[in-house]
């Protein structure tokens, strides 16, 4: 009689082995594939406005960083899943000019809102880009071309955004 348990127990033993073993071979394939197929790469400060940028974390380390590099602060505020923002985001790493001087920049890209109600003078839209002088003033001297949106830009406004970039360069020199 004993034997027959014994023999039942092993039998079990054996199966759920066997099962657990085809069911670790499924997710390992799962995953396998899941990774083959889209692979996730590490998320950066620059989400895609520009690799070889320094990028700030925070709102906070960017007025930091502005007021002790004497450098103008570029915000630029958008959404992932905007179309208007991947456009921009879009023209804006491609042109060779744009990314060349936002090396003069302390650089923050943001996909939220700040409780600054200084970065939304005229509203929360985006895509919206405001500049800050390193005495911490939001510059309302530099907008883009709308009226009922001042700080929007789209790509066939590159030309302005960097025109409006010199800008903050120009004014930080001969007024600070």
């Amino acid at each position: 009689m004993e034997k027959s348990y014994v023999s039942v127990f092993l039998l079990l033993v054996a199966i759920s082995c066997a099962l657990a073993a085809k069911d670790a071979g499924k997710k390992e394939t799962k995953e396998t594939k899941e990774t083959t197929v889209k692979p996730k790469l590490p998320q950066t400060l620059s989400r895609g406005w520009g690799d070889q940028l320094i990028w700030t974390q925070t709102y906070e380390e960017a007025l930091f960083r502005a007021k002790h590099s004497n450098k103008p602060l570029m915000i630029i505020h958008h959404l992932d899943d905007c179309p208007h923002s991947q456009a921009l985001k879009k023209a804006f790493a491609e042109s060779k000019d744009i990314q060349k001087l936002a090396e003069q920049f302390v650089l923050l890209n943001l996909v939220y809102e700040t409780t600054d109600k200084n970065l939304s003078p005229d509203g929360q839209y985006v895509p919206r880009i405001l500049f800050i002088d390193p005495s911490l003033t939001v510059r309302a001297d530099i907008t883009g071309r709308y009226s009922n949106r001042l700080y929007a830009y789209e790509p066939s406004d590159i030309s302005l955004l960097y025109s409006n970039m010199q800008k903050a360069q120009k004014l930080l020199k001969t007024e600070l």
